[in-house]
């Protein structure tokens, strides 16, 4: 009879520990995981801050770590600091890994944030003097962008068949008003050098601008396509763009909801990647 009891008792300890390791499993109701993101804080950070609540109804709280510069971030993707960042586009990421062999990926794409042209002294672009002077980013991920704006807009024409995504001053074959191209200044610098009257217009990113109280619809002269390529996304380390909690990151991050939330926030001045 003590047997029969030791038996029983022992049958149920097993059980016991079976749903215990059971319950542990990351399918298991109530668990949480932490996924930590690096961004931009305007606009990447504040679109995160929407996606938080609906990221924690799935069990995951999202930890936000704001940066001031392009360089940094993959840094500490690289070291496992970040989970994710969010504040770059395609070309940017790949000149990245050509230049520091980072093995990084998008996840996906989530905004585009238009380049704008603004000017303290000119309404328009057709208003540039000869010999105009061009202020813009020396990250030459940047270049090939702003160029193949400003062919479209007529100022300049690039060489045939070149790649434009890669484009470089040197690639211009017309250029009627001998524009200068002055590329030495960080972006985040270019909006300082736009309200200190410097060069007869200034390239800047549009977190830059809104950041500093611009706003690109009513303030550039010139604003870049809305179907541009340069979709901002969230790099991860390869092979993390299979995990669950970043799939469920991007999936809050094009819902309708967020696409909603980005047109009416930035009223255009930011554009939600079409699903």
């Amino acid at each position: 009879m003590k047997k029969l009891v030791f038996g029983s008792f022992a049958a149920v300890l097993a059980l016991s520990a079976c749903g215990a390791e059971e319950s542990g499993s990351g399918s298991s109701e109530g668990e949480t995981s932490t996924l930590k993101v690096g961004a931009s804080n305007i606009p990447h950070a504040e679109i995160l801050e929407q996606a938080k609540p609906i990221l924690e109804e799935q069990g995951i709280e999202l930890e936000i770590e704001t940066y001031q510069d392009y360089i940094l971030p993959n840094q500490d993707l690289e070291s496992g600091d970040l989970d994710a960042n969010y504040f770059q586009h395609t070309p940017y990421l790949e000149s990245q890994i050509a230049d520091h062999g980072y093995d990084f990926v998008s996840a996906g794409g989530i905004h585009i944030e238009p380049i704008g042209v603004y000017s303290q002294d000119y309404a328009s672009l057709e208003e540039l003097p000869q010999d105009a002077t061009i202020l813009m980013s020396n990250s030459v991920a940047d270049h090939g962008r702003i160029l193949a704006m400003l062919e479209a807009e007529g100022l300049i024409t690039l060489e045939e068949g070149i790649d434009k995504t890669t484009a470089e001053t040197s690639d211009i074959v017309e250029n009627e008003k001998n524009l200068q191209f002055d590329t030495e200044y960080e972006a985040a610098l270019l909006v300082q050098m736009y309200e200190s009257g410097e060069g007869d217009a200034v390239l800047i990113n549009s977190n830059y601008a809104i950041d500093a109280g611009l706003s690109p619809m009513e303030d550039a002269i010139a604003l870049e396509s809305s179907d541009s390529p340069y979709a901002n996304i969230i790099a991860v380390q390869a092979g993390d763009e299979e995990n669950e909690d970043i799939q469920a990151l991007v999936d809050v991050l094009t819902s309708q909801e967020i696409q909603d939330f980005i047109l009416e926030e930035w009223n255009g001045s930011i554009v939600p990647v079409e699903q």
